[in-house]
This record gives structure tokens, C-alpha cells and sequence, in this order.
């Protein structure tokens, strides 16, 4: 069986969407930080804290805070306590984040569409079994810390 360097693929992956992301940032003024916070707020509302987008984006706290920050500063978050408990702040779009929000939506589908150029329905079936396959094996090594 050909053995594929899977890191070697998932950094040019990277490498792709960065280059896709760069003149979207640009455009609307962000660093790539700022991109893929509000992307990912704009996906996916119901995890909206810091904490949350750092623990799904697999990104630094600390660079977090600092990218939450500066959106807030250019207008395009807003952060909301919570009621239960003051410690947990909630962040939300703006309205001004919108056409940022869209353009991000818009390099998404693009990244998408070029990635999987060329795969038939049942291949991107199988790579979504495959991706769910490697996660959970991903996770269940992490918790045992077998081998690691």
C-alpha cells in the first residue's frame, strides 16, 4: 500500500487556504486570525465565547483574546456577559461584520469547491467517513494517551 505523508497534505491544505484567505483579508481589513474568528461566529452561533472558538479552531487562547480584541476595537463584535454566570462572556457579529462575513463565506465554498474538485458524490461520502473515522481515533488516542 502507497504510504501518504497525511501532516505533508494537511499542510498544503493550509498552505491553499491561506493563499485563498490573503487577498480576502485584505479586501476587508483583517489579520487571518480576525478572518477565521468571525467565519467561525458567523457558522456557528451557539459557540460564541473565546474559550469555545479557541477549543474548536484549536488555536491559542491567548491569540484568541487578543484577535477578539481587535475585532471589537474595529467595530465588528460586540460581547455580551452572561447572565448565569459574569465571568462567560458571549461574542456576537455586528451588523458592520456582515460583508466581511459573506466575503468569508464566499472564500469557504470556493476553498470547498477546489479542494474536491473532480469527486464524485460517493467520494465525498467516503471522505467524510474517513475524516469521522480519523477523528475518532484521534480522540480515543488523546484519552488514552497510549503510545503518545
Amino acid at each position: 500500500m502507497e504510504q501518504i505523508n497525511m501532516l505533508e497534505v494537511l499542510r498544503r491544505i493550509n498552505r491553499l487556504y491561506g493563499a485563498m484567505q490573503k487577498p480576502v483579508c485584505q479586501r476587508c481589513g483583517l489579520a487571518p486570525l480576525e478572518a477565521t474568528i468571525l467565519g467561525f461566529l458567523h457558522d456557528n452561533p451557539t459557540k460564541d465565547t473565546a474559550a469555545e472558538i479557541a477549543e474548536c479552531r484549536l488555536l491559542a487562547k491567548g491569540n484568541v483574546s487578543i484577535a477578539v480584541e481587535s475585532l471589537i476595537q474595529k467595530g465588528l463584535l460586540q460581547r455580551r456577559q452572561d447572565r448565569e454566570d459574569r465571568r462567560k462572556i458571549h461574542l456576537s457579529l455586528t451588523p458592520q461584520a456582515a460583508p466581511a462575513a459573506q466575503a468569508i463565506d464566499r472564500l469557504n465554498q470556493r476553498f470547498w469547491q477546489r479542494l474536491f474538485r473532480g469527486f464524485s458524490q460517493e467520494e465525498l461520502a467516503q471522505c467524510v467517513r474517513f475524516q469521522q473515522r480519523l477523528a475518532a481515533n484521534t480522540v480515543a488516542a488523546l484519552a488514552e494517551r497510549q503510545d503518545l
